[in-house]
């Protein structure tokens, strides 16, 4: 026998150490997490929340709307019919001629008694085949006989009802046998009985499953108001899922901003120990993937904390939505797609900002890493303006685009693709402006001087830094902005209608009768019911209280602005004696030509403004929709029934409220003009000096509710005014940069170790090092202001430059406290808190201890 040697096969290594090399840098890049969580904990805080938060608004975004289930109930189509009860019986009778099974709900609109709300008696079949999620049983049971009726909790609290009760509407007496709801509009007040039961229907709802378009069954039905599943989602003119995902982009995008600051300071803390790793044979792929896997892990780790922590917020949030939006949620009714979209960009916001101190770490010699000196600083590329600048026109381009549509929604998608590019823009300027911000302290004291130039010698970390700053400036800027042009704009005024303290009890309309929905009857009121409106005025001034009631006296005279787009709203009432004297209007103060005054800052000097009255209609001289006669772009003003650029004076003591006489005709315009005046006043506003409570409210409500002639009583609504919309958008605003700022100087600071000990060494005091942080901060937060506010005008500037509702004009109204108070409070208390939280320099080892 013989034996013959096989030689062993050399085992074939991949050149980096492969897969085992890969798992064995990951698990010590897991471990650091794991022992370093401290350091890292802000970034993953910000993930947390940032997950947490957008779990949270875009489950409310897109829940708040009215679903789809709201209009068809379980049906494929559905029919809005309205007119005499005669006009909706063929109707109905056409619809189940053509397409068998239909749901009918029929409705007759009643007012309720000392207000101006009403509410629905309906007629519907509690099992119909389609209308089953329009209606749910809160308590007791559903009506099942002619004289029994069902009512929702609004209803039985406006009548004090109960189960049980006797109850006298629409002329009949009925039994409430129980309380219900509609689940998908928790707003819709209505009291129901069974089918046939509504005799004077002012609109009924068909539910049925019919094949074809919704063009096709208005052509079959002879209907206009058809819908579908089609048609109701092209009403939501916003896509709540869009905007969710946009902002949460923009979100996560602040954060990697953040997060190469702190993933470059933890990646040089740990400098020595990646150059032993480099000794030990190490490629640059693996010393990478250190860097990438940490980022990694954190952004896993956070995306799954934010998705249960958003989660809980959901859950404790969401009977408060539920209030909000008036209709019931599901606990899983999520938008898990916006959701899973977050978490991924959460996973590649951290692995984004991870990367970029990854490259620079792998590209340090080994020698250098041993001795745990960082990487050279690199020069910022040219490049960057020339397309930060690119993308910034193209943002005023993209927002000019959507403002084209007249704020309709159909610019969404070029609003987020403007904002996207005017941050992307923002992330390419900053480094280059921290050049200019470092030359602009050339002849500045040391400290100064040295803070500057750190901020541009550091920029990897103060570039992102300042973007992020001016981003979150710039959402609170644009806020205050849009929201100043709004509520600026002199036609068409926004606001709250009253303050706490008024209340306006308006006069008798005559009696409403049955199936003539809340209309006055053609016949006005009696001379009975006008005396007792006089009475009742006078009793709840009483009740309140005060002697303050001034008559609201109106006429024929009108207002509008004689050419397209936001036209007159608001009431104009008559400058009587007793109401100019109520606000200290004195006739010396009145220009004896004035046709109007009024208290809207801007409207006397708006050109194109028209004095209408007698028989005037714009619609007898082109209409409204879109400019006068053949093609003209302002509306005729005959001469007999207007008067172009009547005299108008503004009067400061006027009250601003929209429902208050913030505009009147005077005397001298009456009777230049022999305008026509009521003979009984619109109404009485009262004014109580301690405000209103809600006891007294309900008393008056009470007293308007038992006149004769339908009285009402209307109070303060919860719209916000402006400064409550711009004042949090500032705070929002102040505290997201100061938080980012804070972190950013500690790692600007932080990294320029080094050179403090130097100064600490040459004989420099704390003061100077509190000086150098100090002006940091200072620096940081004055420059992001004045970026944040020039990219909030950019993106204005553009969206109304070419808008059809709110034109250029409009951003005359700007809120000069708010930006005084990005542009100075936020780098004030930003030097500030710098100067406080410095600190003496930590003393430190030489070397970096090996981890």
């Amino acid at each position: 026998m013989s034996a013959t040697a096989v030689a062993e096969r050399p085992t074939r290594r991949a050149p980096n150490g492969g897969a085992p090399a890969r798992r064995a840098v990951i698990r010590w890049a897991l471990r650091l997490l794991r022992r370093e969580w401290r350091q890292q904990l802000l970034i993953l805080a910000l993930i947390t929340v940032a997950v947490g938060a957008t779990v949270v608004a875009s489950t409310v975004a897109t829940d708040t709307p009215a679903p789809i289930a709201g209009v068809l109930g379980t049906a494929q189509d559905a029919a809005s019919i309205s007119g005499p009860p005669a006009t909706i019986n063929a109707a109905i009778a056409r619809i189940e001629r053509l397409y068998g099974r239909a749901d009918v709900i029929e409705n007759e609109n009643v007012p309720i008694p000392g207000t101006l709300n009403t509410f629905d008696l309906r007629a519907q079949n509690p099992r119909g085949p389609f209308g089953g999620p329009l209606l749910s049983l809160v308590s007791g049971q559903y009506p099942a006989a002619a004289n029994e009726i069902a009512v929702t909790g609004d209803v039985a609290t406006d009548f004090h009802l109960s189960i049980g009760s006797s109850w006298t509407v629409a002329g009949r007496a009925w039994k409430v046998t129980g309380i219900v709801a509609n689940p998908q509009s928790l707003l819709d007040e209505f009291a129901l009985v069974i089918p046939g039961q509504v005799t004077n229907p002012s609109d009924a709802t068909v539910l049925f499953d019919a094949p074809g378009t919704a063009s096709a069954v208005q052509r079959a039905t002879h209907l206009n108001f058809v819908s579908t599943a089609q048609t109701v989602a092209n009403n939501n003119e916003i896509n709540p899922e869009t905007i969710s995902v946009a902002a949460a982009v923009l979100g996560l995008l602040l954060i990697a901003l953040v997060g190469i600051g702190g993933f470059t300071v933890l990646a040089q803390r740990r400098l020595r120990a990646i150059g032993m790793l480099a000794a030990q044979g190490a490629t640059e792929r693996n010393i990478r993937l250190v860097v990438r896997a940490n980022g990694l892990a954190t952004g896993v780790v956070g995306a799954v904390a934010g998705l249960v922590l958003g989660f809980l917020a959901w859950l404790a949030y969401r009977p408060q939505a539920e209030n909000s939006a008036h209709h019931v949620m599901g606990v899983f009714q999520l938008p898990w797609t916006v959701i899973g979209i977050s978490m991924v960009l959460a996973v590649a916001a951290t692995y984004f900002a991870a990367s970029r101190p990854a490259k620079a770490i792998a590209r340090t010699p080994i020698v250098a890493a041993l001795a745990g000196r960082p990487p050279a600083l690199k020069k910022t590329r040219h490049l960057a303006v020339p397309v930060g600048l690119c993308f910034l026109v193209g943002a005023f381009l993209l927002l000019g685009s959507a403002g084209a549509s007249g704020g309709n929604g159909n610019g969404m998608d070029e609003v987020v693709l403007g904002f996207v590019a005017l941050a992307v823009a923002i992330v390419l300027l900053a480094p280059a402006l921290l050049s200019v911000v470092a030359a602009a302290g050339k002849h500045a004291p040391i400290a100064v001087k040295l803070a500057l130039r750190d901020l541009a010698r550091y920029r990897a970390r103060s570039g992102p830094a300042l973007a992020a700053i001016s981003l979150s400036t710039m959402i609170a800027v644009i806020i205050c902005v849009a929201s100043a042009a709004r509520f600026g704009n002199v036609l068409d005024y926004a606001g709250p209608n009253l303050t706490s303290s008024q209340l306006i009890v308006y006069a008798p309309v005559g009696n409403i009768q049955p199936g003539q929905g809340n209309y006055p009857s053609p016949s006005g009121p009696t001379a009975a019911q006008l005396a007792a409106g006089v009475k009742t005025a006078q009793e709840i001034a009483a009740d309140l209280g005060t002697t303050s009631m001034i008559a609201l006296d109106t006429s024929d005279a009108g207002l509008q602005h004689a050419s397209p787009g936001r036209s007159w709203s608001g009431q104009i009432y008559v400058a009587t004696p007793q109401l100019l004297k109520a606000f200290g209007i004195s006739q010396s103060e009145i220009n004896p030509n004035a046709d109007f005054l009024t208290m809207r800052p801007g409207l006397s000097t708006m050109s194109l403004m028209q004095l209408t009255y007698g028989n005037y209609s714009a619609d007898n001289y082109g209409g409204r929709g879109g400019g006068g006669p053949n093609g003209l772009d302002q509306w005729p003003c005959p001469a007999g029934s207007c008067i172009a650029n009547p005299p108008i004076q503004e009067i400061s003591q006027l009250p601003s409220g929209t429902s208050a006489p913030n505009t009147v005709v005077t005397e001298h315009a009456i009777s230049t003009l022999h305008l026509q005046s009521s003979v009984q006043p619109n109404g009485w506003l009262i004014t109580v000096p301690g405000g209103l409570t809600p006891a007294q409210i309900t008393t008056a409500q009470e007293l308007a509710a038992a006149a004769p002639g339908n009285m009402s009583v209307e109070t303060r609504n919860s719209i916000p005014s402006l400064a409550q919309i711009v004042d949090a958008a500032t705070i929002f605003g102040l505290a997201l940069a100061l938080g980012i700022l804070g972190l950013s100087v500690g790692l600007v600071r932080s990294e320029a170790r080094r050179d403090l000990r130097t100064l600490a060494a040459t004989g420099a005091s704390g003061a100077t090092r509190r000086a150098i942080t100090a002006a940091t901060a200072g620096a940081l937060g004055l420059t992001g202001a004045v970026v944040g506010i020039v990219g909030g005008y950019v993106a204005a500037l553009g969206f109304f430059r070419s808008n059809s509702l709110d034109t250029l004009s409009s951003l005359s109204s700007i809120p000069v406290t708010n930006l005084l108070v990005i542009l100075v409070g936020m780098p004030l208390a930003a030097t500030v808190l710098g100067w406080l939280l410095a600190g003496r320099d930590p003393s430190g080892q030489s070397r970096q201890p090996l981890e």
